[in-house]
């Protein structure tokens, strides 16, 4: 795999939907929201689809941004060419990078490359029309047995990087087409920009192997959405994370998350689903080894509302205000930048596990890198737990992540821990 961009150790990666950020869902009202989304501690924007919806089958009045009519081009419900650039070059002046949703499997059914590119761009059926791949029935599948379509794309690509100045793509369904497009794809680019970074909504193990620098952490997702409905133990959640570690290359990068576009819009809101357990599942999404933690356009605010995905839905302004869970997303972002045990990829600290009496309930772990310690004593669950443990050579004075109090961690820990509360300590 390609090396990790210097500054992606230590993110924290935003999911921004222009069409719902503000009121007026362009990208100058979404500069204005810069300054505050920096404040908060986030490094990375990745932008939903920014080009051209198809009308063709259009699903609702505005569409999905993924089903894109033209690659070159921005969506005029979000501005201009020049609209875009001044959003780059704010978000570059703040220090944030921007990433743009890549989405390769299809195109929308009144694309460009349909009319002005040969029919064998795409998979056709006896009748010659372009097929629909799975049930999204305003979209056309490319045909990647032609290698003229990955070229399409990587020129599209390039355009981005080369005249807009973007930082990396996410890519939807990345599984959906060959690892080999994606390797020369990644290729192409490193060639433009040598610090490109690659985010791909899979989790195949194939997808290191020089074509991405992060992966989706679904599995891990579920299991901890079912832990919080009850329908899991924490021992789940324990193996899954070894075994992930176990599967991939250390340099991979992992993107763990309570909410994105998707489980928002067709699962609900992260309240609705995490209910009590969000707080220390958001915690949890900061302190997993090798991951970069993701928040979704209303999470800064604790915006409890599942988004319509094809109208305009925007977040009311009343309720665009910095609150409690603002200061939660404030608190652990600056511990991601700040402990150089919790980067991602091979930087940081492998997850030491400090043996508890209540393993199905319970997660107490270290992670821990020149000189960098972080302890972590989270309950798991909805019950009181008595808890007791032996700390050994990790007992010491600490410094409490949320409150800031400096804490002494005994050799021997013996207490009540509340339903779905949590600890972490830095040293």
């Amino acid at each position: 795999m390609y090396k990790n961009p210097e500054w992606s150790y230590s993110a924290v990666l935003y999911e921004m939907n222009i069409r719902q950020l503000t009121a007026e869902g362009t990208f100058r009202a979404a500069i204005e929201r810069l300054p505050f989304l920096r404040s908060i501690g986030i490094d990375a924007l990745w932008l939903m689809p920014i080009y051209p919806i198809g009308v063709e089958g259009r699903k609702g009045s505005l569409g999905s941004y993924y089903s894109i009519r033209d690659y070159k081009a921005i969506n005029e419900e979000f501005g201009t060419d020049d609209d875009f650039r001044a959003f780059v070059t704010a978000a570059h002046a703040l220090g944030m990078k921007v990433i743009l949703d890549w989405v390769a499997n299809h195109t929308a059914r009144d694309a460009r490359w349909i009319t002005e590119q040969p029919a064998d761009w795409y998979e056709r059926d006896e009748a010659g029309v372009a097929k629909v791949p799975w049930d999204w029935t305003d979209t056309a599948k490319l045909n990647y047995l032609n290698h003229d379509v990955w070229h399409g794309h990587i020129d599209a690509m390039r355009y981005w990087v080369e005249e807009f100045k973007v930082d990396g793509f996410r890519c939807d369904m990345a599984m959906l087409v060959p690892i080999e497009f994606w390797q020369e794809a990644s290729e192409e680019l490193h060639r433009v920009k040598s610090d490109i970074f690659m985010l791909a909504e899979a989790e195949e193990d194939n997808l290191f192997d020089r074509a991405f620098n992060m992966s989706y952490q679904w599995e891990i997702h579920h299991i901890m959405v079912d832990i919080a409905k009850g329908a899991r133990r924490v021992w789940d959640l324990r193996n899954a994370i070894h075994n992930q570690r176990a599967r991939y290359p250390k340099e991979a990068m992992r993107m763990s998350f309570t909410s994105n576009h998707d489980e928002n819009s067709w699962s609900g809101s992260e309240q609705s689903r995490f209910g009590a357990a969000l707080e220390v599942m958001t915690a949890l999404t900061f302190l997993m080894p090798s991951t970069m933690p993701l928040i979704y356009t209303g999470q800064e605010v604790g915006y409890d509302h599942s988004f319509e995905f094809f109208e305009r839905d925007a977040i009311p302004q009343n309720a665009y205000v910095e609150n409690r869970t603002t200061e939660l997303y404030r608190r652990l972002a600056s511990l991601k930048h700040s402990a150089m045990a919790l980067a991602a990829g091979e930087r940081g600290g492998e997850m030491i596990e400090i043996e508890n009496n209540a393993k199905d309930c319970m997660m107490t772990f270290v992670r821990e890198v020149d000189g960098s310690r972080v302890v972590a004593i989270m309950n798991l669950s909805p019950y009181v737990i008595h808890a007791d443990f032996n700390t050994g050579i990790y007992a010491g004075s600490y410094l409490d992540a949320m409150t800031g109090q400096r804490v002494v961690l005994d050799s021997h820990v013996e207490r009540d821990i509340a339903p779905w509360c949590y600890q972490i300590l830095i040293k």
